[in-house]
């Protein structure tokens, strides 16, 4: 039960239940005003931080009448070998210098997709909440610039159940934050992050992930519908399995006529390492050779068919085209 419901049933049990219909609906209207100005305060508070004109951190792609946006959640932090250190380190370097690369740490965008349609407003992924990490957390102030509340979201799309994609659907209150939208992922994420051997499976520095994604799956597992690899989940939207980064990770094909554009979510995780080799093994990842082989195929399909892209740690905002390269791929972004 959640906020409004635990005061909404301690309003019924109180004085013999004699609160007026009327009172019961006061009080439920001071809590959501409560929510709503709390997430406002977030909102301002992460622009402040950072120094961010919301009205324009975002850009957008029109298909037909599908609109696209790309959002902040702000950026993330990580060692540099939690990438590189399963690569060739000689072969690595020269890419790193060329990049201007740090071995030791790397900060990547936390981009977060957008889509309106008729009355549907979808997210694909939430971003990574309060908490989780100091740069992130920012979703909220990057939807109030579209002038989109939490509660005009009305589906919600993972492409996989890492923190940085799954913390931030709940609210200061540990509830689900966007508490009228129906939820969506792929059945095979659900079954991994849902099983009990997972916790032990995934390794001591993961064992938080396992138990993150549970907890917070578990919140909205009464709203949840589930998918494989090509549903159409939404109209003009196609699930696409991308596995090996985590073991049901779905990337999706949004198109209109024949133009279309992929949301990656993590399956080419960065602009560098995943396009020069492609091939090659990344921390990162669950599946390491299975994330590898999806790279390479999803790579020479995208630039092939010249499909335009959003990834979720590019760079930029994440949109842009793959090209082929003599050695490899270059990932060229749009609007830098």
């Amino acid at each position: 039960m959640d906020a409004i419901g635990r005061i909404s049933l301690s309003c019924l049990e109180a004085n013999n239940h004699s609160y007026s219909n009327t009172r019961i609906q006061w009080v439920l209207d001071m809590v959501l005003s409560r929510r709503r100005f709390l997430h406002k305060a977030a909102g301002l508070a992460a622009g402040s931080v950072c120094g961010m004109t919301f009205a324009s951190a975002h850009a957008e792609i029109h298909l037909g009448d599908i609109r696209l946006d790309v959002v902040k959640d702000g950026s993330l932090t990580l060692p540099g070998a939690l990438i590189f250190d399963p690569m060739p380190q000689a072969d690595l370097n020269p890419i790193l210098k060329k990049y201007q690369l740090s071995a030791t740490q790397l900060t990547r965008p936390c981009n977060v997709t957008v889509m309106r349609q008729g009355e549907r407003t979808i997210l694909f992924d939430v971003g990574a909440g309060a908490g989780f990490s100091p740069d992130t957390g920012q979703l909220l102030a990057s939807l109030d610039s579209l002038d989109i509340a939490p509660e005009d979201v009305t589906d919600v799309v993972f492409t996989h159940a890492h923190p940085d994609h799954l913390w931030g659907v709940l609210d200061d209150f540990d509830d689900p934050l966007f508490n009228r939208a129906r939820y969506m992922i792929g059945t095979k994420e659900w079954d991994y992050w849902l099983n009990p051997n997972t916790v032990t499976d995934i390794g001591e520095a993961r064992a938080s992930f396992a138990v993150g994604a549970e907890r917070r799956l578990r919140m909205i597992e009464d709203n949840v519908q589930f998918f494989g690899d090509g549903d159409e989940i939404l109209p003009g939207v196609v699930a696409r399995a991308t596995y090996g980064h985590t073991p049901g990770h779905m990337s999706f094909e949004v198109r209109d006529g024949s133009t279309s554009v992929m949301i990656l979510g993590d399956c080419i995780g960065n602009h560098h390492v995943a396009f020069e080799r492609p091939d090659w093994p990344s921390g990162a990842d669950h599946d390491q050779t299975t994330a590898a082989r999806t790279r390479l195929s999803l790579l020479d399909q995208l630039a092939h068919e010249q499909i335009r892209i959003i990834g979720f740690h590019l760079v930029g905002d994440g949109i842009g085209h793959v090209d082929k390269t003599p050695g490899g791929y270059r990932f060229v972004p749009e609007g830098l």
